[in-house]
C-alpha cells in the first residue's frame, strides 16, 4: 500500500510541476553573456593571467562612471595608404600589416604624449551577432571590434621593445554594428577568401584604414593591456564612442575564415575574443561630456576633435 501511495504522490507531483508557470527567461544581456562565455576560444578556457596584473584588457566601459577630461587633446590621424603591405591569417584573426619603418602612418595627440606608428590592424568577432566585441559599453556587446595597433617609435627602437613598456603601444578600438554595407571595408572583405587558412599571406597594398573610423571624434581612453598573449600592460586604449555600420554579408565573410591550416580539420574562425577583465582601480576618461546617458548615438558636447591632414 505504501508503494502504491508513493507512486501516486510521484505522479501528482509531476502533474503539479507541469502546471507551474514557466521559469522566467534571463534578460537579453545576461543570456548573451552566458552564451558568449560558453563560446570561448580554447586559448581562454583555462586561467591565463599576468601575475600581479592591474591593467588588463578588455573591460566593460560604464558610461556613467567615465570621467570627462577637458585636457584631452585632439586626436590627429595621418595614414599613408601606400604603407599597407599584406594580409596574414595568423590562426587567431587576420592582420593587415603596414610598413612601420618610417613615420608615414601615424597618430598623435588625444591622450598620447608621443607620436605612434601604425603597425597593423585586425578584428575580433563572434559566431553570431549577439556578441563578438572584446570591450563592451554598459554591458552591451557588438558583433565585432576593430583594433588599430600603433607603437611608440619616439621612445623605443622597435615594436618588439615597445610591447614590453607601459607607454609602448596605442590601440584605437572601433565597434562594428549591423547596418548598411560599408564600402571601405568591402575592399578588404573581397580579399579574405585568399587567406582562408592559417598562415596564408597575400599582398594588399594601397589601403587607407582611416576609412574604417567613425566620423564622430568622441572616445574613451584608459590604461590597459594586449588582449592576446603576451598580454603585456603596455597599451593606451582609445575606444571610439560611435560604432561603424557593416552588413550581414561582410560579417559572414569574417566567419568563413579558418583557425586551421590547409589539410587540417576545418575549424571556423569565430569567437576570437578575450573575456572581460576587472577594471580594478583604473579610471576611464572621456573626450566628451555626458548629457544623455542612454543615448550612445547623441553628440555630447566636448572639445576633442579628430583631425586628418
Amino acid at each position: 500500500m505504501n508503494g502504491v501511495k508513493a507512486k501516486a504522490l510521484g505522479c501528482l507531483y509531476q502533474q503539479l510541476k507541469s502546471l507551474r508557470s514557466p521559469a522566467r527567461p534571463c534578460s537579453l544581456a545576461a543570456c548573451s553573456r552566458k552564451n558568449r562565455n560558453a563560446a570561448l576560444h580554447p586559448l581562454w578556457q583555462s586561467p591565463l593571467t599576468i601575475p600581479g596584473g592591474t591593467r588588463q584588457s578588455p573591460i566593460n566601459i560604464q558610461w556613467r562612471d567615465s570621467v570627462y577630461d577637458p585636457f584631452l587633446k585632439p586626436l590627429k590621424i595621418s595614414y599613408d595608404p601606400t604603407t599597407c603591405l599584406h594580409i596574414w591569417n595568423n590562426g587567431y584573426s587576420f592582420l593587415v600589416e603596414f610598413d612601420d619603418s618610417t613615420d608615414r602612418s601615424i597618430i598623435v595627440g588625444g591622450p598620447l604624449e608621443n607620436q605612434y606608428r601604425l603597425k597593423q590592424f585586425h578584428f575580433h568577432w563572434g559566431a553570431i551577432n549577439d556578441w563578438g566585441s572584446e570591450h563592451t559599453v554598459d554591458s552591451k556587446f557588438y558583433p565585432a571590434e576593430l583594433h588599430l595597433v600603433h607603437w611608440n617609435a619616439v621612445e623605443y627602437p622597435s615594436f618588439e621593445e615597445a610591447v614590453m613598456e607601459g607607454n609602448g603601444l596605442a590601440v584605437i578600438g572601433v565597434f562594428l554594428k549591423l547596418g548598411a554595407r560599408h564600402e571601405g571595408l568591402q575592399t578588404l572583405v573581397d580579399a579574405l577568401p585568399a587567406v582562408k587558412h592559417k598562415d596564408t599571406v597575400i599582398e594588399f597594398d594601397v589601403f587607407d584604414p582611416s576609412c574604417l573610423l567613425p566620423s564622430c571624434p568622441d572616445y574613451w581612453t584608459y590604461a590597459g593591456s594586449l588582449t592576446t598573449p603576451p598580454l603585456t600592460e603596455s597599451v593606451t586604449w582609445i575606444i571610439k564612442k560611435k560604432p561603424i555600420e557593416v552588413d550581414e554579408d561582410q560579417l559572414e565573410a569574417f566567419r568563413m575564415l579558418l583557425f586551421t591550416s590547409d589539410g587540417e580539420e576545418e575549424k571556423r574562425m569565430v569567437d576570437n575574443f578575450r573575456p572581460l577583465q576587472p577594471l580594478m582601480d583604473r579610471t576611464v576618461r572621456s573626450s566628451f561630456q555626458v548629457r544623455h546617458l542612454l543615448d550612445t548615438e547623441a553628440q555630447p558636447q566636448g572639445h576633442a576633435e579628430q583631425v586628418r591632414p
